[in-house]
């Protein structure tokens, strides 16, 4: 695909590409994360039920995409965006969009016709993008965690 000032490629991530996705999950998430537990976890990612996509741009690691099948008991099987960042140095640049055209390709490859995502309350930013590749904000949530 081509970006506004170069070429993006997305790729299926390997287990080489683990400190540059941690990376960007630090320093453009805010997620402290180490690389091995990073690298740890592509090496089991369930192929059948997920994906992992990275875009490169200007010859390095710009962003990455997690994408899973998502079910419920009570509505039709989803593919759910479980994860997605741009490095803030390359935004604006179409990386974020072919990451998430991606997804849905992938989506679309596993017969599920319905794609979500939760977006945290303050990435306005992150909501604007959404809203402008096609997709509605349809409740507002709260997420509760227990340390077990």
């Amino acid at each position: 695909m081509e970006g506004k000032k170069g070429l993006v490629t997305v790729r299926p991530v390997t287990e080489t590409d683990a400190a540059e996705v941690c990376m960007i999950c630090c320093e453009d998430l805010g997620y402290q994360c180490d690389k091995s537990l990073v690298k740890l976890r592509i090496s089991q990612l369930d192929t059948e039920r997920e994906a992992v996509f990275v875009a490169i741009f200007e010859d390095r690691i710009v962003g990455f995409i997690h994408v899973e099948r998502y079910n419920t008991l009570y509505f039709e099987t989803m593919a759910n965006i479980l994860g997605l960042a741009v490095s803030s140095k390359v935004r604006k640049h179409g990386i974020g969009k072919a990451l998430v055209e991606k997804a849905e390709e992938w989506a679309n490859e596993n017969d599920i016709a319905l794609m979500r995502l939760n977006s945290g309350a303050s990435r306005s930013g992150a909501h604007e993008f959404y809203r402008h590749l096609g997709y509605a904000s349809e409740k507002n949530q709260l997420r509760f965690v227990k340390k077990l």
